[in-house]
């Protein structure tokens, strides 16, 4: 005969614990370890994927481009809009559009490929650029310059320096001509050149962070600005 006594003790471990069919047993600290290491790789990997391909973060460090955009400004770049990149090298797989005159770029310096300048477009390929006086001229036509800042009124000779009077000179293929929107005061394309089209990483989008380094507070004001 069977009996129906109920022993507690059978359901209980050694520790006393009640024992639950349904409980799974406890993880081992290298199981923890893998699961972590699995996630931040996860990670890491789509982060690759998301910079190498759609979105760059960049900051100003300098004045070069004010009053667009000032020293502190961080902003978003658009790596997707001229093409996809085989990431950790120059060549695109797909182009959707070419960068376009008035458009700010951020690009690998000439003379310094481990280094990423931020530019303004003044002059595409097969454009004749020339400026005169500290007026820009393409193919020989004044142009509007709508954001482009002078703050120094001396017009340096030619002979002395290519900041003021420049060219004339013809851009190449797959070549753009830079200027930073500080005039006077930006190390760009009239002074070692032209910006070829594979260094160009992508076009500038948005401010989505601020720093004011000498009020030690952040310009709120300027979060979430569109880039022009």
């Amino acid at each position: 005969m069977k009996s129906n006594h109920h022993n507690p003790a059978q359901e209980r471990p050694e520790n006393g614990a009640p024992a639950r069919a349904d409980q799974p047993a406890p993880k081992t600290r290298m199981q923890i370890f893998r699961e972590y290491a699995h996630s931040f790789a996860v990670a890491i990997v789509l982060a690759l994927f998301i910079r190498s391909f759609f979105v760059q973060a960049f900051k100003i460090p300098s004045g070069s481009m004010e009053p667009t955009l000032l020293v502190g400004d961080h902003i978003l770049v658009n790596r997707f809009i001229y093409g996809f990149r085989i990431p950790f090298t120059r060549i695109k797989l797909l182009e959707f559009k070419e960068p376009q005159r008035g458009e700010i770029i951020v690009f690998k310096y000439p003379e310094d490929p481990s280094k990423d300048f931020i530019k303004r477009i003044i002059g595409i390929p097969g454009d004749t650029v020339e400026i005169r006086e500290k007026k820009i001229y393409i193919n020989n036509q004044l142009m509007e310059d709508q954001h482009g800042t002078h703050r120094d009124l001396v017009i340096l000779p030619r002979d002395i320096s290519p900041r003021d009077n420049y060219g004339p000179v013809r851009i190449p293929p797959q070549s753009y001509f830079v200027m930073g929107d500080n005039r006077d005061s930006s190390l760009d394309s009239r002074f070692w050149g032209f910006v070829g089209q594979k260094a160009v990483e992508g076009k500038a989008l948005i401010i989505y962070w601020s720093w004011n380094r000498e009020k030690t507070l952040p310009r709120l004001g300027r979060m979430g600005d569109v880039i022009r």
